[in-house]
């Protein structure tokens, strides 16, 4: 059985839901921040990163970083159908989930934890205004690829989870995320499918409370 090593709240929640969606066997293991699990040498061992996500898998080789994760699982389960087969719909989708990771994570995490990025405290207020700034713009893009669509892509796809983790960080950051019409209502599709609302219940997160 697969171990998925996480942290609520977390872009692990991403592949959570992709593996509820994919029908696989896996368990849960809660990496522990407040004690600094994620820094720990056995779990290094796991995420040299040392951070979450990470993917052990049957055999006890591991992934980490979500992009590989769900790729991995989305192929070993192809009956879920959750990356397309077409070469143009399969490189869009490996194109936005680059995307989310690359960029819109990227600019949340400099918000969300500045000091990652400059060590003058006093340099963090403007960090983070420049950061939450930049982040609500990319939400705002994705609202708008969102414009008369259901999913992301054609069909249902592991870029949908994705997009749902970065739509709560919005609403954790109390950003005014409820104004994007389009995302709000993918946001609300999510919420209806029965593998994301367990993921997102277990996880307790903010969406479920919103």
């Amino acid at each position: 059985m697969m171990t998925l090593c996480y942290f609520p709240g977390a872009c692990s929640l991403a592949s959570h839901i992709v593996l509820e969606e994919s029908g696989a066997k896996f368990e849960l293991r809660k990496i522990d921040f407040a004690t600094s699990e994620q820094r720990s040498d056995s779990y290094l061992k796991i995420n040299p990163n040392g951070r979450v996500p990470a993917l052990i898998l049957d055999d006890g080789r591991a992934l980490f970083e979500n992009i590989g994760m769900m790729t991995y699982v989305a192929r070993t389960n192809p009956g879920a159908n959750l990356i397309p087969r077409e070469p143009f719909a399969e490189a869009r989708c490996h194109s936005l989930m680059s995307f989310f990771a690359s960029s819109v994570h990227v600019a949340w995490a400099h918000n969300a934890r500045p000091e990652r990025y400059a060590s003058d405290t006093a340099a963090h207020p403007n960090l983070r205004e420049v950061a939450r700034q930049s982040f609500l713009n990319y939400l705002q893009m994705i609202d708008g690829w969102l414009a008369g669509r259901e999913w992301l892509l054609d069909q249902y796809s592991v870029c949908d989870p994705y997009a749902l983790v970065l739509y709560s960080w919005g609403v954790r950051g109390e950003l005014p995320v409820k104004d994007l019409n389009n995302f709000t209502a993918h946001k609300d599709r999510m919420l209806k499918r029965p593998a994301a609302r367990r993921a997102l219940e277990r996880e307790d997160n903010v969406l479920i409370k919103s």
